[in-house]
């Protein structure tokens, strides 16, 4: 396993399929950073892929099968791994969006940063990153 891991949240996912840095990002660094994902993340992202495309004029099962390639990757997490981080979470994120807790105990749960473009997260008491910054991490 590398020894670098994010948790990516839900916006780094559907960044990933509308536009190709993030893509890039992840797929030139994946042998060398473990990218973890809860499994609420992918399930908001298909939910919300098809929709953009629509609106797009584009495919929208051109969205999931793009996806489901990226999700080859990527380490998928259950509740298993951070379900005994919810209450805490869902604390520090009450004021912002206590619905984004799976990613914050993800991140708390694996003692690594989170790679969003969400304001909710910054100040929660886990590092965080965004698409402009995050190849300083990658790097290592």
């Amino acid at each position: 396993m590398p020894d670098r891991a994010l948790v990516l949240d839900a916006n780094i996912l559907v960044r990933s399929v509308l536009g190709r840095r993030t893509r890039e990002l992840i797929e030139k660094y994946a042998g060398d950073v473990t990218f973890f994902v809860p499994e609420t993340a992918i399930v908001e992202a298909k939910k919300h892929l098809p929709i953009l495309f629509s609106k797009r004029g584009a495919d929208p099962t051109k969205a999931l099968e793009l996806l489901n390639r990226l999700c080859d990757v990527l380490d998928p997490i259950g509740t298993d791994i951070y379900g005994s981080f919810e209450t805490i979470t869902r604390q520090r994120l009450a004021s912002r969006d206590p619905e984004d807790w799976p990613m914050l105990a993800s991140a708390l749960a694996l003692a690594c940063p989170i790679w969003t473009e969400d304001r909710d997260f910054f100040g929660c008491g886990v590092a965080t990153w965004t698409t402009a910054s995050v190849e300083d991490f990658l790097k290592g």
